[in-house]
Protein backbone atom coordinates (compact mmCIF):
# COMPACT_ATOMS: atom_id res chain seq x y z
CA UNK A 1 0.00 0.00 0.00
CA UNK A 2 2.81 2.41 0.89
CA UNK A 3 4.55 1.65 -2.40
CA UNK A 4 1.42 2.60 -4.35
CA UNK A 5 1.14 5.90 -2.41
CA UNK A 6 4.81 6.72 -3.08
CA UNK A 7 4.39 5.98 -6.81
CA UNK A 8 1.25 8.16 -6.97
CA UNK A 9 3.01 11.02 -5.15
CA UNK A 10 6.06 10.76 -7.43
CA UNK A 11 3.85 10.72 -10.55
CA UNK A 12 1.97 13.82 -9.33
CA UNK A 13 5.25 15.64 -8.71
CA UNK A 14 6.52 14.75 -12.21
CA UNK A 15 3.31 16.08 -13.77
CA UNK A 16 3.58 19.36 -11.82
CA UNK A 17 7.24 19.85 -12.73
CA UNK A 18 6.47 19.10 -16.39
CA UNK A 19 3.62 21.63 -16.37
CA UNK A 20 5.84 24.30 -14.83
CA UNK A 21 8.61 23.58 -17.33
CA UNK A 22 6.13 23.88 -20.21
CA UNK A 23 5.10 27.32 -18.92
CA UNK A 24 8.71 28.48 -18.93
CA UNK A 25 9.20 27.28 -22.50
CA UNK A 26 6.10 29.15 -23.62
CA UNK A 27 7.26 32.42 -22.03
CA UNK A 28 10.44 32.32 -24.14
CA UNK A 29 8.48 32.58 -27.40
CA UNK A 30 7.08 35.96 -28.48
CA UNK A 31 3.52 34.66 -28.53
CA UNK A 32 3.58 31.87 -25.93
CA UNK A 33 2.67 33.00 -22.40
CA UNK A 34 1.22 36.37 -23.41
CA UNK A 35 -1.19 34.80 -25.90
CA UNK A 36 -2.09 32.01 -23.46
CA UNK A 37 -2.93 34.68 -20.88
CA UNK A 38 -5.08 36.54 -23.44
CA UNK A 39 -2.72 39.54 -23.63
CA UNK A 40 -1.69 39.20 -27.29
CA UNK A 41 1.84 39.15 -28.66
CA UNK A 42 4.32 42.02 -28.20
CA UNK A 43 4.02 44.97 -30.60
CA UNK A 44 5.82 45.03 -33.95
CA UNK A 45 6.57 48.71 -33.31
CA UNK A 46 9.01 48.05 -30.47
CA UNK A 47 12.57 48.45 -31.81
CA UNK A 48 13.64 44.91 -30.91
CA UNK A 49 10.72 43.44 -32.85
CA UNK A 50 11.40 44.72 -36.36
CA UNK A 51 14.16 44.81 -38.95
CA UNK A 52 15.25 47.96 -40.81
CA UNK A 53 17.45 48.91 -43.73
CA UNK A 54 18.37 51.99 -45.77
CA UNK A 55 18.48 51.84 -49.56
CA UNK A 56 19.01 54.51 -52.18
CA UNK A 57 15.83 55.74 -53.84
CA UNK A 58 15.28 57.52 -57.15
CA UNK A 59 16.54 61.10 -57.22
CA UNK A 60 14.22 64.00 -57.91
CA UNK A 61 14.98 67.49 -59.12
CA UNK A 62 17.26 68.99 -56.48
CA UNK A 63 17.21 66.04 -54.03
CA UNK A 64 18.66 62.62 -53.29
CA UNK A 65 16.26 60.17 -51.67
CA UNK A 66 16.88 57.21 -49.39
CA UNK A 67 14.22 54.72 -48.30
CA UNK A 68 14.16 53.33 -44.78
CA UNK A 69 12.17 50.09 -44.80
CA UNK A 70 10.81 48.43 -41.66
CA UNK A 71 9.76 44.77 -41.67
CA UNK A 72 8.11 43.17 -38.64
CA UNK A 73 9.43 39.88 -37.38
CA UNK A 74 6.93 36.98 -37.44
CA UNK A 75 4.92 36.35 -34.29
CA UNK A 76 4.38 39.97 -33.26
CA UNK A 77 1.17 42.03 -33.15
CA UNK A 78 0.46 44.72 -35.76
CA UNK A 79 0.53 48.31 -34.55
CA UNK A 80 -0.34 51.75 -35.87
CA UNK A 81 2.22 54.39 -36.89
CA UNK A 82 1.72 57.98 -37.98
CA UNK A 83 3.82 60.83 -39.34
CA UNK A 84 7.58 61.11 -39.65
CA UNK A 85 9.91 59.50 -37.11
CA UNK A 86 11.38 61.94 -34.58
CA UNK A 87 14.81 62.45 -33.06
CA UNK A 88 16.55 61.26 -36.22
CA UNK A 89 20.32 61.07 -35.77
CA UNK A 90 22.87 60.04 -38.37
CA UNK A 91 26.30 58.53 -37.83
CA UNK A 92 29.19 57.26 -39.91
CA UNK A 93 31.29 54.34 -38.63
CA UNK A 94 29.89 55.02 -35.15
CA UNK A 95 30.71 58.75 -35.09
CA UNK A 96 27.84 61.27 -35.04
CA UNK A 97 27.20 63.30 -38.17
CA UNK A 98 26.13 66.83 -37.20
CA UNK A 99 23.00 67.04 -39.35
CA UNK A 100 19.58 67.72 -37.84
CA UNK A 101 16.70 66.45 -39.94
CA UNK A 102 13.37 68.21 -40.33
CA UNK A 103 10.06 66.72 -41.48
CA UNK A 104 7.99 67.02 -44.61
CA UNK A 105 4.62 65.78 -45.80
CA UNK A 106 1.35 65.11 -44.02
CA UNK A 107 1.91 64.02 -40.43
CA UNK A 108 -1.55 62.68 -39.58
CA UNK A 109 -1.95 59.67 -41.92
CA UNK A 110 -2.10 56.41 -39.95
CA UNK A 111 -0.61 53.16 -41.31
CA UNK A 112 -0.71 49.60 -39.99
CA UNK A 113 2.64 47.93 -39.45
CA UNK A 114 3.16 44.27 -38.63
CA UNK A 115 4.07 40.88 -40.07
CA UNK A 116 3.17 40.93 -43.77
CA UNK A 117 2.64 44.71 -43.65
CA UNK A 118 6.04 46.42 -44.11
CA UNK A 119 6.29 50.21 -44.04
CA UNK A 120 8.87 52.77 -45.16
CA UNK A 121 9.77 56.42 -44.90
CA UNK A 122 11.86 58.71 -47.05
CA UNK A 123 15.02 60.62 -46.20
CA UNK A 124 15.18 63.59 -48.59
CA UNK A 125 18.57 65.28 -48.94
CA UNK A 126 19.22 68.44 -50.99
CA UNK A 127 21.76 68.01 -53.80
CA UNK A 128 24.95 69.52 -52.47
CA UNK A 129 28.64 68.93 -52.98
CA UNK A 130 29.16 69.40 -49.22
CA UNK A 131 27.13 66.40 -48.00
CA UNK A 132 28.44 64.19 -45.21
CA UNK A 133 28.60 60.39 -45.56
CA UNK A 134 26.56 58.31 -43.10
CA UNK A 135 25.85 54.61 -42.68
CA UNK A 136 23.35 54.63 -39.81
CA UNK A 137 20.13 56.42 -38.92
CA UNK A 138 18.64 56.16 -35.41
CA UNK A 139 15.05 57.33 -34.89
CA UNK A 140 11.94 57.12 -32.73
CA UNK A 141 8.71 55.93 -34.33
CA UNK A 142 5.47 57.85 -33.77
CA UNK A 143 1.95 56.57 -33.22
CA UNK A 144 -1.31 58.52 -33.58
CA UNK A 145 -1.13 59.07 -29.80
CA UNK A 146 2.58 59.67 -29.11
CA UNK A 147 5.88 57.87 -29.62
CA UNK A 148 7.08 54.28 -29.34
CA UNK A 149 9.48 53.82 -26.41
CA UNK A 150 13.02 53.09 -27.54
CA UNK A 151 15.06 53.91 -30.60
CA UNK A 152 15.14 52.00 -33.89
CA UNK A 153 18.32 51.91 -35.98
CA UNK A 154 18.68 51.37 -39.73
CA UNK A 155 21.89 50.76 -41.64
CA UNK A 156 22.86 51.54 -45.20
CA UNK A 157 25.00 54.02 -47.15
CA UNK A 158 23.67 57.55 -47.55
CA UNK A 159 24.77 61.17 -47.68
CA UNK A 160 23.13 63.84 -45.50
CA UNK A 161 23.38 67.62 -45.40
CA UNK A 162 21.73 70.74 -44.03
CA UNK A 163 18.11 70.68 -45.18
CA UNK A 164 17.69 66.91 -44.83
CA UNK A 165 14.02 66.09 -44.18
CA UNK A 166 12.19 62.94 -43.13
CA UNK A 167 8.93 61.97 -44.82
CA UNK A 168 5.99 60.30 -43.09
CA UNK A 169 5.73 56.54 -42.66
CA UNK A 170 3.88 54.93 -45.59
CA UNK A 171 2.63 51.41 -46.29
CA UNK A 172 4.75 49.03 -48.36
CA UNK A 173 8.41 48.17 -48.66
Amino acid sequence: MRTVQKIAATAAAVVLVGAAGGGVAQAASPTGAAVAAGQGAPSSCRPANHLTKITEGPATSGHHHYRVTLVAAPGYEPCRLAGSPTGVRFSHHGSPVGVTAGRYGPQNAVVTFGPGHPVHFDIQVPNSPAGAPADEAAFTLRTPDGVIPGESTAYGRLTVDIGTAIGPVQPGA
